[in-house]
């Protein structure tokens, strides 16, 4: 697009992404690599909770989570989700809907281990999304797990990575009186060169 400069020019959406996560790490006071995640349920209902990004590949955004939980029981019957970053520092976000596959190799492994040990037992202790009786009951339950995993836990088999391929990336940036810009980049699948339009406000 002739006038898709600035912070909007390049070539590669990822690259555009991880630019600005750079810029708001430096300025987003809590989290900035937060996102919120959609998805729908059986009977097409949707739901949106916050996660954590945890890195943007050369061609997907991954994060991490309990494969028992709400959210990784939709993504695993449908196969599809959207997020978005929201930066207010910024005035920025950008919007992602796409196809999600796991991560169980060994960059799930890595990511594990690099996790703090009460972060890496609490995976173990939390039936995430299910009823619990009480803190109590959840903390006793991390106590269990602590003797039974001991100082360096493996990271358990029901717990890993999601990476979200995109059809449609939207960088959307605040503008005056409203007048916002917005680009945003579409592939009909995955192995397609992605097509750009600028979009109204």
């Amino acid at each position: 697009m002739s006038d898709r400069s600035g912070m909007f020019s390049g070539n590669d959406p990822f690259a555009i992404a991880r630019t600005w996560l750079k810029e708001a790490e430096g300025r987003e006071p809590n989290d900035p690599d937060a996102i919120a995640l959609a998805t729908v349920d059986t009977d097409g209902l949707p739901n949106v909770r916050m996660v954590l990004l945890k890195e943007i590949e050369a061609d997907a955004f991954v994060f991490y989570t309990n494969y028992g939980s709400a959210k990784a029981r939709e993504i695993d019957a449908t196969g599809k989700a959207a997020f978005v970053l929201h930066w207010k520092s910024l005035r920025r976000q950008i919007r992602v809907r796409g196809l999600v596959s796991r991560e169980e190799g060994p960059q799930a492994d890595a990511y594990y281990a690099s996790r703090s040990l009460k972060s890496r037992l609490g995976a173990w202790a939390s039936q995430q999304s299910r009823p619990l009786s009480s803190r109590l009951a959840l903390m006793a339950e991390v106590a269990r797990v602590t003797a039974e995993q001991g100082p360096n836990p493996k990271r358990p088999p029901f717990w890993g990575g999601y990476r979200i391929r995109p059809l449609e990336i939207e960088f959307w940036a605040d503008g005056a009186f409203r007048l916002h810009d917005r680009f945003r980049w579409t592939r009909a699948d995955l192995l397609q060169d992605w097509h750009i339009d600028r979009l109204n406000p």
